[in-house]
């Protein structure tokens, strides 16, 4: 089913971002009600028993979402602004307007929306399996994600950024494709979710330059350090998910007793080696699809290479990903991994390898050597960066506000 046009027009009205005359006076409640994806205040209420805590299923720098049930019998989640969140009002904004232009079934999948009074929700089909993170990083749980379900993953989301990229009606750049934003329904498809930091990508430009926006450990270096943003930065956030589901391990928190200080160098290293099924993750070791793992890796590496250009496009990642185990070659070439590499070890460094020192610190930009992989748990961070926001044919200046998301999940920004 399509997306209705006029519920862009409204959201884009009810958020006075319409090209009309400022303090035209509406009743919002009439031009929602004509939409078929409009709910009902009284509605939401009811199916999440008046957003009863018990029914939260997590919080954000917009607000919170709740778990509900229609009287029709359909669960939902939805997505509640909050009255305080200036900077989640614009991600809140950003994410309606994309996922209405979007429709794919490893996306998900935006039901309607809710305008009342002061009041600004959106509702989603409720995923029952909730987000891969839940599942992928806790010890208890791992064993319910087996190879399969893993491969699926990596297959289902490798389609949705190819829709994201090449096939929706504007090329759109995710910015934050990690484990906790891929959604699992009954059926264990992935669906990308969390389009609150996404970008249009304008038509025949290879990259833009602005501020930096993710969560450290899935972002590109090129981005990160330089504000250069293509859909390079979205293959290697994927390149860094892939590694992380065949090995169980997150890469910003990679502690394991090796001489690598990260997850993709170890990955790459033991790849090198001829050891990679050495890597794979305790739970789906006795898979007998030892071969597809080892295909994984090399995507995943191929994936996380330091030079974007290497990187291959997700139209080729999802060829690769169809093709039989052994067709990519057994040592296929495959440049270093995207990672800052200190020449020295030293005690008062980050235990991510990455220097803590004042040497860093006199940098206001967000993409200093700190930037990638280092500890997204510690959520504090303060102070101002300046950057440039250009394409190739267009410069325009953007001073961002640095905050940080309640749950250190990634830093927010105003524009």
């Amino acid at each position: 089913m399509s997306i209705s046009k006029n519920f862009t027009q409204t959201l884009l009205k009810v958020f006075n971002l319409s090209s009309g005359r400022e303090g035209q006076s509406e009743d919002w409640d009439k031009i929602a009600a004509r939409e078929q994806k409009h709910f009902t205040f009284e509605s939401l209420v009811s199916a999440t028993k008046n957003f009863h805590h018990s029914h939260k299923l997590g919080e954000g720098g917009f607000g919170a979402v709740y778990r509900g049930k229609l009287s029709d019998g359909r669960e939902i989640a939805v997505k509640k602004l909050s009255h305080t969140s200036n900077q989640g009002k614009k991600e809140f904004l950003n994410e309606a307007k994309l996922l209405t232009r979007v429709q794919h079934k490893n996306v998900v999948n935006l039901l309607g929306y809710c305008l009342h009074a002061d009041e600004k929700l959106l509702v989603y089909e409720y995923m029952p399996n909730q987000s891969l993170d839940k599942y992928l990083f806790r010890s208890n749980r791992k064993k319910e994600l087996d190879w399969k379900k893993r491969f699926d993953v990596i297959n289902g989301t490798a389609r949705g950024l190819l829709y994201l990229h090449e096939d929706s009606h504007n090329c759109i750049i995710h910015r934050d494709i990690k484990a906790s934003n891929i959604l699992l329904d009954d059926r264990w498809v992935p669906k990308i979710a969390d389009f609150g930091m996404a970008r249009l990508f304008p038509e025949d430009e290879t990259h833009v330059k602005t501020h930096v926006a993710g969560t450290r450990g899935y972002m590109a270096p090129e981005y990160s350090m330089h504000g250069r943003l293509s859909k390079a930065a979205d293959v290697f956030s994927f390149g860094v998910l892939v590694l992380e589901l065949i090995t169980g391990h997150r890469n910003y928190s990679f502690n394991l007793d090796v001489e690598e200080a990260n997850l993709l160098d170890w990955a790459y290293n033991q790849y090198k080696k001829g050891r990679s099924l050495e890597i794979v993750d305790s739970a789906i070791a006795e898979s007998e699809e030892a071969d597809q793992m080892v295909k994984c890796i090399q995507i995943g590496l191929l994936c996380v290479q330091s030079d974007p250009k290497l990187r291959p496009e997700m139209s080729r990642v999802v060829i690769m990903l169809s093709k039989k185990p052994g067709s990519l070659g057994d040592q296929q070439q495959i440049d270093l991994p995207g990672v800052l590499r200190p020449h020295h070890r030293k005690p008062h460094q980050h235990p991510l390898g990455f220097s803590t020192s004042s040497s860093h610190s006199k940098s206001p930009s967000v993409s200093s050597a700190r930037t990638f992989g280092s500890n997204i748990g510690k959520s504090s961070r303060s102070g101002t960066t300046t950057t440039t926001t250009t394409t190739t044919t267009t410069t325009t200046s953007m001073i961002p506000a640095v905050g940080s998301d309640s749950r250190g999940k990634h830093p927010m920004y105003t524009q």
